[in-house]
């Protein structure tokens, strides 16, 4: 990778996490990083959940986030790496040219949507300039962008019909599913065994929960939840 001058505004190695659940492939980009003196990368996950707590721990300056992790999507991880690590700025790095994951990540925050056949340099490059406020779209998905913006201009026309919704509506089928189970006072284990999937899973569809109607703890939202008659 080639190393050129850094800009005037940043003075310090950039600090960089990086979040992909594919071991081998997260090495070889952590490998990578390292060997450019601008770049350091501070910490890693494999998984949202332990993206959200990296990113808490550590406060990164960028975030590199693939969109395929286990559980959580990159995409659905967003708003929760944005509360951890209020001034990191998120590069999505993920195999999917759909543009529909390309608005998704737009539209929650990202500052670059890269795929993995990227060039070195130019990830390089869209690391720096995502320091510097600016965005980076992948050169292969610059011809979507049209259809990408298509749907975010599409998006800000439930807002205003959102406002007077019961923020309970914004919850996702399984969100909903799993506020049912915290209502019955089920613990987080329990919740992971009759929904068969993994207790880290549900922690996180918690905090989104949590997040989405405004509250700070699960008796919050049994309560809700039970005045609602969820």
């Amino acid at each position: 990778m080639n190393t050129p001058a850094l800009s005037t505004s940043v003075r310090k190695p950039v600090r960089l996490l990086v979040v992909d659940d594919h071991t081998l492939f997260r090495r070889g980009l952590i490998a990578l990083l390292a060997s450019d003196e601008r770049f350091e990368v501070v910490a890693e996950a494999g998984d949202a959940g332990e993206a959200y707590r990296r990113a808490a721990d550590t406060q990164p300056d960028i975030i590199l986030l693939d969109n395929h992790l286990p559980g959580v999507s990159g995409v659905d991880a967003l708003a929760g790496l944005k509360e951890a690590a209020p001034r990191a700025g998120v590069l999505m790095l993920t195999v999917s040219e759909d543009e529909r994951d390309l608005a998704a990540a737009l539209r929650g925050g990202a500052r670059g949507y890269l795929l993995k056949t990227v060039d070195s340099d130019v990830m390089a490059d869209a690391i720096v300039r995502a320091v510097a406020g600016e965005s980076t779209i992948s050169p292969e998905m610059t011809g979507k962008l049209v259809s990408a913006f298509q749907q975010l201009q599409a998006a800000p026309a439930a807002p205003a019909a959102e406002a007077e919704r019961d923020p309970i509506d914004t919850l996702s089928t399984r969100e909903a599913e799993i506020l049912q189970h915290i209502a019955r006072g089920a613990t987080n284990k329990e919740i992971a065994r009759a929904l068969a999937i993994a207790e880290t899973t549900v922690k996180i569809h918690v905090q989104h929960i949590l997040r989405k109607l405004n509250l700070t703890s699960r008796v919050q939202a049994a309560v809700y939840a039970a005045e609602r008659a969820v």
